[in-house]
């Protein structure tokens, strides 16, 4: 049964023409798109599960391509003979817990050219308690974690794990190309963000991921078993597979924590440029200030 719906998504991914088997040639339609010199923007309105209640609250995606310097790993200031293409995901979550505000944000950095795995992941989360940061480098078949937290147990930590998927990389493949994405019994690091909502070790852990068809859109869950939680992205299956929302679970004392996003607005523009006080009309559309209330 799962062959059989692997090969039906895989004949869907190719009837729409984005299958592309050598990952070194990028699709004419792909850098028409992804290298038009905008960045996507995309809101949600969010229902985010912490301490065992839903909080509204909004969150952003934003994807864009960049140069990238992969030795220092950080965004080049200009195209050289040592930059590598990437696309990059800004993922942004801001909820109220009572009387105190939670930011959070997550960043990846994946290669578009082959080997298209993680070059570089972090997140940061502040609320009025204190403030943490996650940071995952790639190198030499190694993941370099750097984490800093206010929590005992979790500051000022240095070290390495074996190379390995992350779930923060899935998000910049459904984009690239769902056919990248991998199926069945796979090993996974899990987010930073969940790692360190949920108090977590940063390695590996075994994972099932699957794919659903719908009508127009494409569901791929990954579902952790030791962990007990569980994230599902819905996408459209057509290029270039914009996100329409996720559902996430963690089961805790028995009891089922959900958090879903489900997608408002989304707009290619160069908002870097747009940062004067009359620009705060742009935001209108997207509900931001609505949804962060």
């Amino acid at each position: 049964k799962m062959i059989k719906k692997v090969h039906t998504l895989f004949l869907i991914f190719s009837l729409f023409g984005f299958l592309n088997i050598n990952a070194q040639r990028v699709s004419e339609q792909f850098k028409k798109h992804w290298f038009d010199r905008n960045a996507e923007i995309s809101s949600y309105s969010l229902e985010q599960s912490r301490y065992g209640e839903i909080r509204d609250g909004s969150a952003v995606l934003i994807f864009v391509t960049e140069d990238f310097l992969n030795k220092e790993q950080v965004k080049a200031n200009q195209k050289s003979k040592t930059t590598i293409p990437i696309i990059k995901s800004n993922r942004t979550k801001k909820f109220l817990t009572g009387i105190y505000p939670y930011s959070i944000m997550s960043s990846s950095f994946s290669a578009i050219k082959s080997p298209q795995n993680i070059v570089k992941s972090s997140a940061s989360i502040q609320e009025w308690c204190g403030l943490s940061y996650l940071q995952i480098n790639k190198r030499e078949k190694q993941l370099e974690i750097t984490s800093h937290s206010y929590f005992e147990g979790e500051a000022d930590q240095n070290f390495k794990i074996a190379e390995n998927r992350t779930e923060d990389e899935l998000w910049n493949l459904i984009r690239m190309g769902p056919q990248n994405l991998p199926l069945g019994e796979i090993k996974l690091v899990p987010s930073l963000e969940s790692s360190r909502l949920n108090h977590k070790e940063i390695r590996a852990h075994q994972a099932l991921a699957e794919m659903n068809q719908k009508e127009k859109t494409t569901v791929y869950t990954i579902t952790y078993h030791e962990l007990k939680r569980s994230i599902a992205i819905e996408f459209n299956t057509a290029f270039p597979h914009f996100i329409e929302g996720w559902v996430e679970k963690n089961i805790g004392k028995g009891a089922a924590y959900v958090s879903t996003a489900k997608k408002i607005h989304t707009e290619r523009r160069q908002y870097w440029r747009e940062n004067n006080n009359a620009s705060k009309k742009y935001r209108v559309p997207f509900k931001l200030d609505l949804n962060e209330k």
